[in-house]
């Protein structure tokens, strides 16, 4: 998904995440529900903003992480026009843009660890199935953090073959990309194991010592 937390602090991480993650919510379905292309400017005009407004800095690290996405919607939309549906791909491309740029400013001002603590908060539920709240949290810690690794590692891969070969790289780094990933899956375990893993919750039967 996303870009990491500024490391400079802003106006925006002073709100609470509970406050940022809702409204984003309600901006993503009123995006959703207002299918004209005029409300869909409006969004993308409100994410722009919102980036600006973090600094110059921010703006840079929000459109690298736009640039993947860029290339998606540019083919889906390119269908849309060749399908002569020109404004259901104009919609379709401006409303995707604005929902990434509206979560790049949320995670952008908001700290992973904020972020977990609020998923374990809405996954409290999830205890009178037995379930610990901290899974869903972990799990979203996670991916935040290792998309943007991800990244980087291809990256740094894609430089070390263009240093060694004028060819390009294709498929061909699919593989060590995804052995360095299982590497990096099992050193995790193993750290989580250090530390106690993930305890289950306990029973009734454990509570009252029976």
């Amino acid at each position: 998904m996303l870009s990491l937390a500024l490391p400079k602090r802003s106006w925006a991480h002073k709100l609470p995440a509970s406050v940022k993650f809702g409204v984003l919510a309600v901006l993503m379905v009123g995006l959703m529900q207002f299918g004209t292309l005029t409300g869909q400017l409006i969004g993308l005009a409100l994410a722009a903003g919102l980036t600006l407004s973090l600094g110059l800095t921010a703006s840079k690290i929000a459109l690298q992480a736009l640039r993947p996405v860029l290339w998606i919607v540019a083919v889906i939309v390119i269908w849309h026009f060749w399908q002569r549906e020109f404004s259901q791909g104009a919609v379709f491309g401006i409303r995707v843009v604005a929902m990434v740029g509206l979560a790049n400013f949320v995670t952008l001002t908001t700290p992973l660890p904020e972020i977990i603590a609020l998923v374990e908060r809405l996954a409290q539920p999830i205890r009178h199935f037995g379930l610990s709240p901290r899974l869903p949290a972990l799990a979203v810690g996670l991916v935040l953090r290792f998309i943007p690794e991800l990244r980087a590692r291809y990256a740094a891969m894609t430089d070390a073959w263009r240093a060694r070969s004028p060819r390009r790289p294709r498929t061909k780094l699919v593989a060590p990309l995804a052995f360095s990933l299982l590497d990096d899956a099992d050193h995790l375990a193993e750290a989580l194991r250090a530390r106690g893993g993930i305890a289950p919750l306990p029973t009734r039967r454990d509570q009252h010592g029976t």
